[in-house]
């Protein structure tokens, strides 16, 4: 591995680890009352946009997918597949790993959890 993959494979893991705990922290917030969790909210803001400066600065950039419509295509593998039929129509309901995207494509494939669209 060549130092420049080491660095992208470093930055790379620490996006995820951020992201995860941004998720986290989201549903933390959602405990508070008003006044603490508008406060920490900020906080939570002010890191989000320092992350995508500095993801931009590397050329690579979070992409979420969740509520778009699944498609065997998308560069995310679904953990609950199997609970589905063929003829199913389905959407991401939540992303458990991030998508990241650099220059020239994927970087990183996200997993996600699918939902039926009700028909």
């Amino acid at each position: 591995m060549t130092s420049s993959n080491a660095y992208e494979g470093a930055i790379i893991e620490i996006v995820v680890e951020s992201w995860r705990l941004t998720r986290t922290f989201t549903r933390v917030l959602a405990k508070l009352d008003a006044g603490d969790a508008a406060r920490f909210q900020n906080q939570l803001r002010f890191f989000q946009k320092r992350l995508e400066e500095a993801l931009a600065r590397t050329k690579l950039k979070l992409v979420n997918l969740e509520g778009q419509a699944y498609d065997t295509g998308m560069a995310a593998s679904p953990l609950n597949i199997a609970d589905f039929a063929p003829e199913d129509r389905l959407i991401v309901e939540q992303m458990v790993e991030p998508l990241i995207m650099g220059e020239e494509g994927i970087v990183r494939t996200g997993t996600v959890m699918l939902k039926r669209i009700p028909t």
